[in-house]
């Protein structure tokens, strides 16, 4: 864990509100980003933070604001911080080089603001964390653009899109399908993978989601190619 400490503004006019606290999970890696300038006006402090980030329940030197994530994948490692947040009232953000609607809806289903890498500064990263802290869900601007695409498509849905090809699932999530495929049930898969029930719980709701099913059985039949049209009867048979 690595404290960093930053500057603070020298003012004449009227005091500064109280800068934040915030932790840095790195689910990959170290946090290389030169984050935040010695006269940052939002944050005080940043924290960083190792996976699985127990320390952010009660080991930290001062409880954290806001926690940003940074990761590859958010649709495997978001579900996991929440998972080690527990109830901490933080909001979180992630951000992460993925721009692809299912990201980017994913994250903003969760609650999480997103900042898609090289299309945010500084600034802009240090506007988010106060953004959050106020309860507002900050996004990039192609993140937003991403979630504007995802939203329409959502609204305005095409003929035959029951039958449309499901959004492609994360490295987690697969492995998790495998496991249905095999006939491993939901409270097995935790003990297997290492994941708590709550993780798993999040992580099927996912894939639920992304393939357009209510239920593992029609979860495997949609992976599967099965036309979901008969999927209850199908179902009924198994």
């Amino acid at each position: 864990m690595t404290v960093r400490p930053t500057g603070w503004v020298a003012s004449r006019a009227l005091p500064l509100p109280r800068r934040l606290t915030v932790a840095v999970a790195c689910a990959e890696g170290d946090w290389s980003y030169e984050w935040p300038a010695m006269d940052d006006p939002f944050v005080g402090l940043v924290i960083d933070v190792r996976p699985p980030y127990r320390a952010l329940r009660g080991g930290l030197p001062a409880a954290a604001d806001v926690v940003v994530l940074r990761c590859e994948d958010p649709s495997d490692s978001l579900p996991e911080l929440l998972d080690a947040m527990g109830d901490m009232p933080a909001p979180a953000i992630a951000t992460s080089p993925r721009r692809d609607i299912t990201a980017v809806m994913e994250v903003f289903r969760l609650g999480g603001g997103y900042l898609v890498e090289g299309d945010y500064s500084p600034c802009m990263l240090s506007v988010a964390v106060m953004n959050a802290m106020n309860g507002h869900t900050h996004l990039s601007s192609v993140a937003c653009s991403a979630l504007r695409e995802g939203a329409r498509r959502m609204t305005f849905p095409q003929a035959g899109a029951r039958d449309a090809p499901p959004a492609p699932l994360s490295r987690r999530e697969r492995q998790i399908m495998e496991l249905l495929s095999t006939g491993v049930g939901g409270q097995e898969i935790g003990p297997r993978l290492g994941l708590s029930e709550r993780t798993v719980h999040n992580y099927l709701s996912n894939i639920y989601a992304k393939l357009g099913v209510r239920n593992s059985t029609e979860a495997v039949l949609r992976r599967h190619g099965a036309s979901l049209r008969g999927a209850d009867d199908e179902a009924a048979a198994m």
